[in-house]
């Protein structure tokens, strides 16, 4: 399969740009995958409050921890908080993983519903060894390609078991935007977007896609592939 550059969008506040993206797509319409960690919730909040209306738009997350809805590990309450909450009309559908299930279970039940889906914006985070959604360095999830999503154990803290779209399902997406700050992040970024394509670097796996990924970085998140 061969490789595609990667698009580097380097500024001081790259939640500003992608918020702006995630506005445009549900003022558009389509089906929108949402991502955890620290770094989207600015996003969602610029989002919310450039496109209050998401009725248009379908919202997936991309990856979840197997914990209930309110635990404050969950990615779907850092949506609903910076995001969801704060919208005048909610979007057409809201596909919850349910974290509170078994994982084995809480994945069939995406890997269903994702059945007859097309992902228009897939929005990711990167984990600092380089892991994208719940797909995490060498894990056997990696190598699942026979279903849209799975379940298996962190590689990071926090120590939960995590349910995933699949490597597969986040190729297939029409468009792959990563949202990455802090220095932590820099050795991740560059071997994720400028080192060789590797399962040991996850995020690497992105280039394979059809499609460039967009990569909007903070310049300490950036600083050795800018170099």
């Amino acid at each position: 399969m061969q490789e595609l550059r990667p698009e580097l969008h380097v500024s001081d506040d790259p939640a500003t740009a992608v918020g702006g993206l995630l506005a445009e797509q549900a003022r558009r319409g389509g089906a929108i995958v949402l991502t955890g960690g620290e770094s989207p919730a600015p996003a969602y909040r610029l989002a919310a409050e450039s496109a209050p209306d998401w009725s248009a738009a379908d919202v997936w997350w991309g990856d979840e921890r197997c914990v209930p809805p309110e635990d404050a590990r969950s990615n779907f309450r850092l949506a609903k908080e910076n995001l969801l909450d704060r919208l005048a009309t909610l979007p057409r559908g809201v596909h919850r993983i349910r974290g509170e299930l078994q994982p084995a279970d809480a994945a069939g039940e995406l890997d269903r519903e994702l059945a007859d889906a097309e992902l228009d914006l897939l929005l990711l985070g990167l984990g600092p060894d380089g892991h994208i959604a719940s797909l995490f360095p060498g894990s056997p999830q990696l190598d699942v390609d026979d279903r849209r999503a799975t379940s298996g154990p962190a590689g990071l803290e926090p120590w939960v078991d995590r349910v995933t779209m699949t490597l597969p399902t986040l190729l297939a997406a029409r468009r792959i935007v990563v949202l990455v700050t802090g220095a932590a992040k820099a050795d991740a970024v560059a071997r994720s977007f400028a080192g060789p394509v590797s399962r040991d670097v996850p995020g690497s796996l992105l280039r394979l896609a059809p499609v460039p990924v967009e990569v909007y970085a903070d310049r300490p998140a950036a600083a050795r592939i800018e170099a």
